[in-house]
């Protein structure tokens, strides 16, 4: 396998920190450029970045200079984007039409027609829609985007659902406070409180599974025939989205057929993969964030308390399988199927 060279855009945020630590040991990919505003360029990354995953800056960036967030001056085969959609709107089409895949964790481009929206256990067949958008648009690169971190959780346990002729979904989140960026949620809004509403939020979940459990039908997306109900909630936990799931289905499936179902969802062989990809918890207490976040190095989701409905209870960690893991793994699977 070749080393593909990345840039990260947006490097200094918390999803731009946690790319910098998955791809700085990546077997596959080795980080070339870091950017992020126009102030900080040529300045070194280590004296421009509130590092908050650990304790320690990797070594092979710390002292990189970073560029500005221009397709001329990042030298990478591969770029993912960490920006803020308003940003990513204008950046990202610039470095794809300069021939640049763009990994795109951002919501700008997730639900346009011929960009694909991607989930690799989910949905793999999407990334035909590459194709299509190098044609429409006439660009020599290509942007593929992830999903929302919430919607990512949900969608990974309601994809063995869909054997059972899924048909309606109703999930209230407890969504981590890392979710909002840094400096998120104002200490004395989240204190001794849960703020019941996140902009957006919803109806991110109830649009983007739809595509994303949609089927491909040549040149576009037929989106799935399920009824998504979602309620947002930010709660005080740095890390890790809790969802309660309710889904009704045609075939109404005792709770061992879904957990068995949940059990054989397969992995992929993939540098980023989990051994599992959704891991099932017996205890009445379980999952919760603090025990069960980093479940597969933070890309598996956790189930439990799956019951009679059917009801049931999921944990991802909204900063990795949620966001710059899933963007990862979006780039180890094209590559895989030989796509860029």
């Amino acid at each position: 396998m070749r080393h593909y060279t990345v840039g990260i855009l947006g490097a200094t945020g918390i999803i731009g920190q946690r790319f910098v630590e998955m791809l700085s040991d990546h077997p596959w990919f080795e980080i070339t450029s870091l950017s992020a505003s126009e102030s900080r360029a040529g300045k070194k990354y280590g004296d421009q970045v509130d590092w908050r995953i650990s304790r320690d800056i990797p070594e092979d960036v710390k002292d990189m200079e970073m560029v500005k967030m221009d397709p001329d001056e990042v030298k990478a085969d591969i770029v993912f984007s960490a920006l803020p959609s308003d940003v990513a709107k204008k950046i990202e089409p610039e470095f794809a039409r300069k021939g640049f895949t763009v990994a795109s964790n951002a919501s700008a481009y997730r639900m346009e027609g011929d960009i694909p929206l991607v989930i690799p256990e989910v949905n793999p067949d999407h990334l035909a829609l590459i194709e299509v958008q190098r044609e429409r648009r006439k660009w020599d690169g290509c942007i593929i985007t992830n999903p929302n971190c919430s919607t990512i959780i949900l969608t990974l346990t309601l994809k063995p659902l869909m054997n059972f002729s899924l048909r309606t979904v109703i999930v209230t989140t407890m969504q981590a406070l890392s979710g909002a960026g840094y400096p998120g949620v104002p200490s004395m809004a989240i204190l001794d409180n849960v703020i019941p509403f996140i902009s957006g939020e919803e109806k991110k979940i109830e649009t983007e599974t739809l595509k994303l459990l949609g089927e491909l039908d040549g040149d576009h997306i037929k989106y799935a025939d399920v009824e998504i109900y979602a309620s947002c909630n930010r709660v005080g936990v740095m890390d890790g989205h809790l969802e309660s799931v309710f889904a009704v289905m045609d075939d109404d499936p005792s709770p061992g057929d879904v957990k068995r179902e949940f059990i054989r969802f397969p992995s992929l062989d993939l540098p980023s993969s989990p051994e599992k990809v959704i891991e099932v918890r017996d205890e009445e207490n379980r999952p919760q964030p603090v025990l069960d976040r980093n479940a597969g190095r933070g890309m598996a989701v956790t189930v439990g308390r799956i019951r009679e409905g059917i009801r049931y209870l999921a944990l991802g960690h909204n900063a990795i399988r949620g966001a710059a893991g899933a963007s990862i793994l979006n780039m180890e699977l094209a590559i895989k199927e030989k796509l860029i």
